[in-house]
């Protein structure tokens, strides 16, 4: 059986168990793969005469760019040819810079089919952030963003450097790109082994990671993807996500293309809620993903008012907060399905549909992934980290860290690949997520839940978002202290100070109150994460603002 049959085969058992979890898990097994290009070998033998719609973007100014499969996969083919006479090569790292525009997918696809290293990067990198990512990931080749171009000034002047959307000094036009053949001849088949996307991870504690990808364990692992967000061929399918992070590869390239689906964005300049649900709306996109950043701000919308012909939703990159799924839930008559995994992994734990969907929880392991919990020994357990076992080796994880491999290497000589998230498990094999190992702290011998915590605190109406860390106690160790977000139309005051500390004696165990507030921004990375490092630092300094306020002050709640 060749690579293209053995992939298919491992997709329709997902697709005929598609509601069939425990089936689904049973039956599934990862194919294994000798060649095997993704782009070739899949996508443009599925887009040979398909005239249906691969990619549709819709500007907020009413602009469309609609392009069948056939039209994407042969002006890829002259990209590839294109960059193949420019000298780029298969194994070197091309590190690409753009938004969502037509260009992107074209780029990812002709570089695929190269087999050269794919390096996504946002558009929010400093000058800074690029030298380390041409330095440490081995790149040769530049495609960029027009306006993007004056960044890399004064940087290795070696690369090839293309830029997308205009001319710019210095720099091929991507424009001149797509004159050649419609077809791209190889010049070797491809390994399934072989490297083909390296992510800077975001990096919430430390400098970033190296993660690498190759041509099976991203486009191949993403089978577990599409069975989490239940995609059809024929959906349209929205994932509301920046490039140059790996979500975006998640649900915006392999996992709807794996289905045939067709892939949807709505670009704007600023991030409008309402607009957004318009779009959905206007467009009748059937499947929804969308990061708990956006949910917060859609449930500030009048829901119910916006006539969706959606059919499934789905939340990731960070937990959702069960009273966000509630509110979803009332408006729309559909539950919001939480899923988990890593810029290393695919999705590996999620509620996937027609299965039961228990509230606070991120489901359970999705197919192709043995997961278990692993406590402070290594002895698996009920609460713990998660962890992947490595016997059978699940194809949707990494092939390791470029800058670290003795790390997989120990990962693998353990038998375990550890996430350093930590959950528990109840009796029906349903995870719950409580934090990253790091983020989790104890108060007086109790284990404390950051998350938990912030769950809690955007039920007040007044808490847009949230987060808990522990600030030093003498007599404690520490207590939770929540740095708050608070919704338009309330004030960072001592009337909302104590309208939550009287919601918190009300609902929270005297053990994990929240015992100091302090309301304004929270800092976060460049992906949209909560740097809690950081926050952490704040409250170990102890440095009082004007806008903090202790429970002690509060002699009217004894």
């Amino acid at each position: 059986m060749n690579g293209r049959d053995a992939f298919l085969q491992a997709r329709n058992i997902l697709l005929q168990h598609r509601e069939d979890g425990a089936l689904a898990r049973r039956e599934f097994h990862w194919p294994v793969l000798d060649t095997f290009n993704w782009a070739l070998d899949h996508f443009d033998a599925y887009a040979a005469g398909n005239e249906r719609p691969a990619l549709w973007i819709v500007e907020e100014g009413g602009a469309e760019t609609r392009v069948s499969f056939q039209e994407l996969s042969q002006r890829s083919s002259q990209v590839a040819n294109s960059l193949q006479a420019l000298g780029v090569k298969r194994g070197e790292g091309v590190l690409v810079m753009l938004d969502n525009v037509l260009p992107l997918w074209e780029v990812m696809l002709a570089c695929i089919k190269l087999g050269a290293v794919l390096v996504p990067c946002t558009l929010l990198l400093s000058q800074a952030d690029l030298q380390d990512r041409l330095e440490r990931g081995g790149i040769r080749h530049l495609v960029v963003d027009a306006a993007q171009t004056p960044k890399f000034e004064g940087l290795d002047a070696s690369l090839t450097r293309i830029s997308v959307g205009g001319p710019a000094p210095g720099w091929l036009d991507m424009a001149g790109l797509y004159g050649g053949a419609t077809s791209f001849e190889p010049d070797a088949p491809t390994r399934a082994s072989d490297p083909m996307l390296l992510y800077f991870t975001s990096g919430t504690t430390a400098k970033p990671k190296l993660v690498l990808h190759t041509h099976q364990s991203y486009p191949v692992g993403h089978l577990s993807t599409l069975y989490w967000v239940g995609l059809r061929e024929g959906d349209i399918h929205y994932n509301i996500s920046s490039p140059g992070w790996a979500k975006h590869a998640w649900s915006s390239f392999f996992a709807p293309w794996n289905a045939g689906a067709c892939i949807f964005v709505y670009r704007a300049a600023r991030f409008s809620a309402a607009a957004t649900l318009q779009a959905i709306v206007d467009k009748g996109v059937t499947t929804l993903c969308a990061p708990p950043t956006v949910w917060r701000l859609f449930i500030q919308e009048d829901l119910a008012a916006y006539k969706v012909k959606l059919r499934g939703l789905v939340g990731a990159g960070e937990p959702l907060n069960p009273e966000v799924i509630s509110q979803v839930e009332k408006a729309w008559g559909l539950t919001i399905r939480d899923g988990y995994g890593q810029t290393e992994t695919t999705a590996i734990v999620g509620n996937s549909p027609g299965q039961p969907v228990k509230a606070g929880s991120m489901g359970r392991p999705l197919p192709g992934y043995d997961v278990v919990l692993l406590d402070l020994d290594g002895k698996e357990a009920e609460e713990g980290e998660i962890a992947l076992k490595l016997n059978p080796r699940p194809l949707g994880l990494m092939a390791g860290y470029k800058d670290d491999p003795s790390k997989m290497a120990k990962a693998e000589a353990e038998g375990f690949y550890r996430t350093g998230d930590v959950a528990t498990r109840d009796a029906d094999g349903y995870f719950f997520f409580v934090g990253r190992a790091d983020d989790v702290f104890k108060s007086s011998d109790y284990r404390i839940s950051p998350f938990e915590l912030e769950s809690f605190l955007i039920e007040h109406p007044s808490v847009a978002e949230a987060a808990v860390v522990p600030s030093p106690d003498p007599l404690k160790l520490a207590v939770p202290k929540a740095y708050i977000i608070l919704r338009a139309g309330f004030e960072p005051g001592r009337e909302t100070a104590l309208a939550l500390f009287r919601f918190i004696r009300e609902r929270l165990s005297p053990y994990k109150r929240i015992r100091i507030l302090e309301f304004g921004d929270l800092p976060k990375t460049i992906s949209g994460k909560i740097r809690r490092v950081e926050l952490r630092k704040r409250a170990a300094e102890q440095t009082h603002s004007p806008t903090e306020f202790r429970e002690e002050q509060f002699p009217e709640l004894k």
